[in-house]
């Protein structure tokens, strides 16, 4: 009899992992660069965007001549998923009864609680990619220094390091960037930008929103990086850092991939899912694994624009 794998053993709970797909942490925006897309293998290549939308190809055809071919993408490089796995736990002091399993606000608790965490990381795994300069075309990063900084309240312009970003994007991928990315840092100051301040006086606004800031960019959506994760020695560090991104992303399917889109996170199909709670003895508490398959990955180095040390 042949031996069974790792997802035949697995039991899942229905529910509860239809919990876990639709649970969103509100701090965690790294999703807006990084849309999630779903595989159905644990490893494959990245199709990345081509030129070929933009080229003159001579469509006008003969009776009986050869049409024209083009193929949309070109496989790049290879992604392979991580698989994050934890447990939560719940003891059986925060239950009326030992013997029964935990109600659902219980396990609900149990679940999203590993979910952040593992959420959390993921986070941070976007983090790095975006904001490592190496990671973008070249030309689509700048770092900021002194009056340019945007902490320089009064002599730096954010508007128009936005339109810059832009303008870079829009002549690398043929698309206007739809998405900034604020780290929270950077926004602290942004909000007492005098000249964003100015900008908005006739609004009835004296403090700028993300919603507002992105029709003053003329993008779809700001976010703002909120996460922060504690250090070996617990100290909170923000995760964003003090960055700008201005990127492109095409919230779409697997079949779209070629699209100029700046970065996704591939997830494998039916992922995350939450394993049937189970008793321990020992420590007299039910468990519940969660298990998430997922890799984020970089797509299109043309479609972001790294503005580094936006603040002092």
């Amino acid at each position: 009899m042949p031996q069974q794998t790792p997802a035949q053993a697995r039991v899942i709970d229905p529910v509860l992992s239809e919990l876990a797909r639709g649970y969103k942490n509100a701090l965690l925006v790294g999703a807006a660069l990084f849309p999630a897309v779903t595989v159905g293998q644990r490893g494959g290549k990245i199709i990345s965007f081509g030129k070929e939308s933009f080229q003159l190809y001579n469509t006008a055809r003969a009776p009986g001549a050869a049409t024209e071919r083009v193929q949309f993408g070109y496989a790049s490089d290879s992604y392979a998923l991580t698989q994050h796995a934890i447990e939560g736990k719940v003891p059986f002091e925060n239950m009326a009864e030992a013997a029964a399993v935990p109600g659902i606000d219980l396990a609900r608790g149990a679940v999203t609680g590993v979910q952040d965490i593992i959420a959390l990381r993921t986070e941070k795994e976007m983090a790095d990619l975006a904001t490592n300069a190496a990671n973008y075309a070249a030309g689509n990063t700048v770092t900021l220094a002194g009056a340019s900084q945007w902490s320089d309240l009064a002599n730096s312009d954010p508007v128009a390091d936005i339109e810059t970003a832009k303008e870079v994007v829009r002549g690398k991928i043929g698309r206007r960037p739809n998405t900034v990315l604020i780290a929270a840092a950077v926004m602290e100051k942004l909000r007492q930008n005098l000249k964003i301040i100015d900008r908005i006086k006739y609004t009835g606004r004296d403090v700028p929103t993300p919603e507002l800031l992105a029709t003053l960019f003329g993008v779809s959506r700001v976010v703002v990086g909120d996460a922060v994760y504690a250090d070996a020695a617990g100290a909170f560090i923000d995760v964003w850092g003090k960055t700008v991104i201005v990127a492109y992303t095409d919230i779409s399917t697997l079949a779209d991939r070629g699209l100029p889109s700046f970065a996704y996170t591939y997830r494998l199909r039916g992922f995350p899912v939450v394993e049937q709670a189970y008793y321990e003895r020992n420590p007299k508490s039910w468990i519940y694994p969660v298990t998430d398959e997922l890799s984020p990955v970089i797509a299109g180095s043309d479609a972001g624009y790294l503005i580094q040390a936006a603040v002092a």
